[in-house]
């Protein structure tokens, strides 16, 4: 495809005046690093001499993380909480990144969604991640929650341009909640964006999702390997939601956008040499793209800034974010 620098340029400028607002399963991912000393006497285990401790905001907080460093922290977050030691730790995390967490409901029923990923330097030069624990509670959250969610939505949509439903199924987003947040934004005329893993068919009615290409298989039911493919699916999703657009990530094979009249455009990769690591480059995506959509940019140019800024971030080890000065830059070298 031909790319207009000129117009890119200029759109990327308008990404950090809108405001978002993220839905969904708000995590934190706690990061401990330490060196490979020697095999533990009491199991065939490494012990670690510890270096370091890094809080990241994960899950639905991450897109929210790099939507907050695009447009210098008019982004607000609401989920759902434990009352617990790592419940102090988000908010803390998600306040040193500019990020409203006021609407945040705590549940004692419930634990703060938290992956912890333990890494040893087996070398001077090589961190290689041992082991994750995850901590989180199964199935959806209670009525009562559900209610005090939905009621912090109603308050919170008038002051922002678009809400991302950022669903990685651990139960904050109930259909009632999905639907009552579509039908609210669609009422007071905000940007709808849905990044799910799966059931992409429940979200109704919204401006565009960003599913990658596994997950859209899953949802289409066929499998996906020619661009006549990525066509039929497009179309399929755009039915069954009525969305105006759909975003499908192709990973190394770039992205592609389908939007309503048979009209499809293919995105190549713009970063292929320097992947160190691909975690959280699908939040990065989805909080660009419904940054640039909140601006009035057509879902192509949307999409190809947010192809610019996952470029940048999976240089970077970890949930990483990147800024409309790097954008710019990157589009400088393109």
């Amino acid at each position: 495809m031909n790319i207009d620098k000129e117009k890119l340029i200029s759109c990327i400028k308008k990404i950090s005046e809108p405001k978002i607002l993220v839905v969904g399963d708000l995590a934190l991912d706690e990061m401990i690093y330490g060196d490979a000393e020697r095999i533990s006497r009491e199991a065939p285990v490494l012990i670690l001499q510890h270096t370091k401790t890094k809080l990241i905001l994960g899950g639905a907080s991450n897109a929210a993380h790099n939507a907050a460093t695009l447009n210098n922290g008019k982004v607000g977050v609401i989920g759902v909480c434990g009352d617990d030691y790592y419940s102090e730790l988000l908010f803390d995390t998600f306040e040193r990144a500019n990020i409203d967490c006021s609407k945040i409901v705590p549940d004692k029923s419930r634990k703060t969604i938290v992956k912890t990923r333990i890494s040893g330097s087996i070398t001077t030069s090589i961190t290689q991640q041992i082991v994750r624990i995850d901590r989180q509670s199964k199935g959806q959250i209670c009525a009562e929650t559900q209610d005090k969610v939905i009621k912090n939505i109603e308050k919170a949509l008038p002051e922002y341009d678009a809400v991302i439903l950022s669903n990685y199924h651990i139960g904050t987003l109930t259909d009632k909640i999905i639907n009552h947040t579509i039908d609210c934004a669609r009422k007071l005329g905000k940007v709808v964006v849905v990044d799910a893993q799966k059931d992409l068919g429940v979200y109704k009615n919204v401006d565009s999702m960003t599913p990658n290409l596994p997950d859209t298989e899953k949802s289409v039911g066929f499998k996906i390997e020619t661009e006549e493919d990525l066509k039929r699916a497009g179309d399929m999703l755009l039915e069954q939601t009525d969305a105006k657009s759909v975003l499908i990530t192709c990973g190394a094979d770039g992205m592609f956008v389908a939007k309503k009249g048979n009209d499809y455009t293919k995105i190549p990769v713009f970063n292929k040499s320097e992947v160190f690591d691909v975690t959280g480059a699908g939040d990065t995506v989805t909080a660009v793209y419904s940054l640039a959509l909140a601006a009035g940019i057509d879902p192509v140019y949307s999409a190809i800034i947010g192809n610019v800024a996952a470029s940048i971030v999976v240089r970077q080890f970890g949930c990483a974010t990147t800024s409309v000065d790097d954008l710019l830059a990157a589009v400088d070298k393109l």
